[in-house]
């Protein structure tokens, strides 16, 4: 029986192990870095998959296993090889410089930048070059049963993004059944995204439908409001454009929250301390309930749960508090994998 079951939740997990397996599709040594659950305020993506250049992400290694918000990547971006005032060397972020001089503590703090003082006025000079290091985007959206229903459903969220353009590719996964993909399903999905149709217990997929290639580098199209559809709404849909330099600036802070993030960080939003909490092997390491017999969501693994014990004092009385017990091993376990997929971590 598949650890997977009928849950989303292991289909997205299992989505993610294959595509830190075998993605791209074509042959390339080009390395991954996968993500789950991200995206901007107005669209979250299930999976994201950064095709990176290889001595690139290297590079970005240097820079921590923390992701850099926009703010500090104003300032390491924008860092001088040699000493200068930082007002003078950095462009005008468009907001009060007080929260530059914040950013650039924390960076120093971090050991990312080099800080000194000439009197009252702090000069800042970069210890690395910022790296372009992420080549391409990729967003998967998972819908293990994609039935009529779920592809209409789907469909607007898949047209936002084709409009936006963030990612380089999109992507629709589907547990793979036997049957051929039913073609009246293409009839709601944009013709620019892709179809994988994913086998659970191989962990290898079909391509059902290609995608399009999508045109990251010229401004977007940001979808307000769509009309209804009904006989009587004749509205016209409401949209807005975004500038190229936008969007470059928000696929790399999403590629900053990926490379911190991960998709094995499901530990940290569940309860490893539980007695009734393990991880069981099927081709990747899976988080368990043997309380409830089932692959648990983070919803149900919290301490809210009914059947939450917490794991005996006994388990963990050697190195406690330091080094704790089973559920401090998994969640160390997982993040040994998570930063093994980081060269130069």
């Amino acid at each position: 029986m598949s650890l997977h079951g009928g849950s989303e939740f292991g289909f997205e997990l299992a989505c993610c192990r294959w595509a830190e397996r075998r993605w791209p599709l074509e042959e390339s040594d080009r390395p991954v870095v996968v993500a789950r659950q991200l995206g901007t305020k107005r669209r979250r993506w299930d999976t994201i998959v950064l095709e990176c250049d290889r001595e690139g992400l290297r590079q970005r290694a240097l820079f921590g296993p923390e992701r850099l918000n926009g703010d500090l990547l104003h300032v390491v971006r924008n860092a001088p090889a040699e000493w200068g005032y930082y007002r003078d060397v950095l462009p005008h972020p468009g907001y009060p410089w007080r929260y530059v001089r914040e950013s650039i503590h924390e960076a120093a703090d971090r050991g990312i930048l080099e800080t000194r003082r000439d009197g009252n006025r702090i000069e800042i000079r970069r210890k690395w070059a910022y790296p372009d290091w992420v080549e391409r985007v990729v967003a998967i959206e998972n819908k293990p049963d994609l039935d009529a229903s779920a592809a209409r459903t789907l469909g607007p969220q898949l047209e936002y993004d084709v409009a936006m353009g963030l990612a380089d590719e999109v992507w629709v996964a589907t547990r793979q059944t036997g049957d051929r993909v039913v073609p009246a399903l293409f009839e709601d999905l944009p013709v620019e995204a892709g179809i994988l149709s994913l086998d659970l217990d191989e962990l290898e997929v079909e391509v059902a439908w290609h995608p399009r290639t999508l045109s990251v580098e010229n401004r977007g199209t940001r979808i307000l409001e769509r009309p209804t559809g009904s006989g009587r709404d004749a509205s016209a849909a409401r949209f807005e454009y975004v500038d190229p330099a936008e969007k470059a600036d928000r696929r790399l802070a999403i590629a900053e929250r990926a490379y911190e993030r991960g998709w094995r960080s499901f530990a940290e939003t569940m309860r490893p301390d539980c007695k009734a909490f393990e991880l069981r092997s099927q081709n990747q390491l899976l988080p368990y309930c043997r309380a409830k017999d089932c692959l648990p969501t983070a919803a149900e693994c919290s301490g809210s749960c009914p059947a939450f014990e917490p794991e005996p004092p006994t388990w963990r009385t050697r190195g406690w508090p330091i080094e704790g017990g089973p559920g401090k091993r998994l969640t160390r376990l997982l993040e040994k994998r998570r930063r093994r997929r980081r060269p130069g971590l």
